[in-house]
């Protein structure tokens, strides 16, 4: 179903809820290296209950491994600076949903390749900064799931 890819997260407990997501959606969970954090991590294993054998992980020690992985791929990169809302793209199985780590979010560089209508954002009220990047995904994912009827 659909990726996705957390690059340099940093809060075990963030990631420990995006496990327990991917594995209660189908999708396949990429993570960046590096991590702020081991896998092995207590708070990752709490927060991610007993679905870290129920959920599809891969690793990727680069950026770079990783566009090499997902090559041909579909990716949406989630950013407070994307342009489009989340809401509008017209989701297929396969897609890579990005995010970035908590504190600093996706490189500039890395939002500057992304074509405009891939770039996208979750509305906010004017002057917060972000949301819980565990809730970000939920919020992204489900969206992609529910265009395809929670198939």
């Amino acid at each position: 179903m659909f990726h996705v890819a957390l690059y340099q997260p940093e809060i075990p407990p963030n990631t420990g809820n995006i496990i327990r997501l991917c594995a209660n959606t189908g999708s396949i969970l990429h993570l960046i290296h590096p991590l702020g954090f081991e896998l092995e991590d207590r708070q990752l294993r709490r927060a991610g209950l007993d679905y870290h054998d129920l959920v599809t992980l891969r690793q990727h020690a680069s950026l770079e491994q990783f566009y090499a992985a997902i090559q041909g791929q579909r990716l949406f990169a989630v950013s407070t600076h994307g342009v489009t809302l989340y809401t509008r793209p017209e989701y297929r199985p396969d897609d890579v949903l990005l995010f970035g780590p908590e504190s600093r979010g996706l490189p500039r560089g890395l939002l500057k390749e992304t074509a405009t209508g891939q770039l996208i954002h979750i509305p906010m009220r004017s002057g917060n900064r972000s949301l819980n990047l565990s809730n970000a995904v939920a919020v992204v994912l489900y969206e992609a799931w529910r265009q395809h009827g929670f198939a």
